[in-house]
């Protein structure tokens, strides 16, 4: 399998020659079958996001609540009602329905009529819970392209730190390699070749823990794309730069999905109220019933008229919007205290990204040309005889740490970047979108 993962402290010729290399050989051996494509970032919150059972049930519960709005919004059906009055059950006429003046069958039609808008407050209701329903769905599609992201950047630094340590490797083998010649020729001492030994399982002890957080990684990736996780991946991720950096607000966190589910609250907590105000006004019923006697009587016809008496307004019509006032008063409160606790939040995570950030700066520049400078200045010692390999090898292995540190650390920082980043969800990523252009095509067109 190819290696798509680019260090980013690589020296430049071979960074750029690489990332030709791939970009031009990909889509050759994805069409004749020699390897699969590449997986991309964006690629992989895509497969992510289309195969996320979670959208699928806050899309539904979305529908749910607009169909219920459209029926709350309805007239309630109209009561049919049938029956017989006043049927003699003794005397001449016992269970007769013609020959008493007194009996009637009856066939009526009753329809409740609820103010326009009482009827409008309650399709207003579930509109309110659809908009919750909604709200949710950004959250959930924000958690899902945030963990994709982590579990990528996982995958995508244990590979790099697999090539480093590959690397050092294959060069602390060769210096045990010339130690042991060293010391057969009687020029080296026996204790630097046990010394490059011992460093060289050190290296292969740290390969298995890496080996192992790649599996791990790799797994993580598989419970968001499904069988695409295996795919060698492309790209660098841009964890210099996000998109909060620039716009951060208390008024842009209001945006925020977990906010705007406690926004939708609010909303929904106060068309409660504006319903319980209404309901101080009864609803009517209207009733129509035709009644037929027997042949020999007249045939009658009935209309009226109901309308409930609120004759306690105090203890029960007050008392629920006194309750209804205090669940909007709970719902502000708490959209008022998480606003204040998100951004505190935030506000923490954006300065832990842009110290990591620094310090990752810091380390590429830094600290690991002058752990890099320390072991050439070591070897060159080593091969004019002023030096011995005990020195290399503690040298090398500073710089290893060294590198291995400032890998570690880009890492944190990316995924301080990944939590920052898709704290919003970003909407090109959506269920909606098919990912119908190889990612080794848009590659090809120069396209990220």
């Amino acid at each position: 399998m190819l290696a798509f993962s680019v260090i980013h402290w690589a020296r430049p010729f071979r960074e750029a020659a690489l990332s030709s290399l791939l970009v031009l050989a990909a889509p050759l051996l994805w069409a004749t079958g020699a390897a699969p494509p590449p997986l991309s970032l964006r690629e992989a919150q895509q497969l992510a996001v289309q195969h996320s059972r979670q959208l699928q049930a806050q899309d539904a519960l979305t529908r749910s609540a607009r169909d219920m709005a459209v029926s709350a919004g309805q007239l309630p059906d109209p009561v049919l009602k049938l029956g017989v009055d006043n049927l003699p059950l003794s005397g001449p006429a016992q269970l007769s329905l013609t020959q008493d003046f007194m009996t009637m069958r009856r066939i009526g039609l009753m329809q409740e009529l609820p103010r326009t808008e009482k009827r409008q407050l309650k399709a207003e209701r579930f509109e309110r819970d659809a908009e919750r329903a909604q709200a949710q769905r950004q959250q959930a599609l924000a958690g899902v392209q945030r963990d994709t992201a982590l579990a990528w950047l996982d995958r995508y630094y244990a590979l790099a730190l697999r090539t480093l340590l590959l690397q050092q490797q294959e060069e602390t083998r060769l210096q045990g390699h010339g130690a042991l010649i060293a010391f057969r020729e009687g020029k080296g001492a026996q204790a630097d070749v046990f010394a490059a030994r011992t460093a060289l399982l050190e290296i292969e002890d740290r390969l298995s823990q890496v080996d192992s957080q790649a599996r791990n990684a790799d797994l993580m990736l598989m419970r968001w794309t499904g069988t695409q996780a295996n795919r060698p991946l492309w790209g660098t991720p841009d964890w210099q730069n996000t998109v909060l950096e620039g716009r951060f607000s208390t008024e842009e966190l209001r945006q925020h999905p977990p906010l705007a589910v406690l926004a939708s609250q609010v909303d929904a907590a106060e068309t409660e109220l504006r319903l319980a105000q209404a309901n101080t006004k009864s609803d009517w019923a209207l009733e129509a019933t035709y009644l037929q006697r027997g042949p020999a009587y007249a045939n009658m016809v009935s209309i009226g008229v109901s309308i409930p008496l609120q004759w306690d307004q105090k203890n029960r019509q007050n008392r629920d919007i006194a309750a209804r006032l205090a669940q909007l008063d709970e719902a502000r409160a708490n959209q008022e205290d998480a606003l204040q606790s998100y951004e505190a939040e935030v506000r923490t995570l954006l300065n832990d990204w842009q110290t990591s950030k620094e310090r990752a700066r810091r380390y590429s520049q830094q600290m690991v040309p002058a752990a890099s400078q320390r072991s050439a200045a070591a070897l060159s010692s080593y091969r004019v005889g002023k030096g011995d390999l005990a020195s290399v090898l503690a040298a090398r292995q500073a710089e290893i740490d060294t590198r291995l540190q400032a890998l570690a650390l880009e890492r944190e920082t990316a995924r301080l970047w990944a939590r920052l980043n898709y704290l919003r969800p970003d909407t090109a990523i959506d269920s909606s979108t098919a990912v119908t252009t190889p990612i080794t095509e848009k590659a090809a067109k120069g396209q990220p």
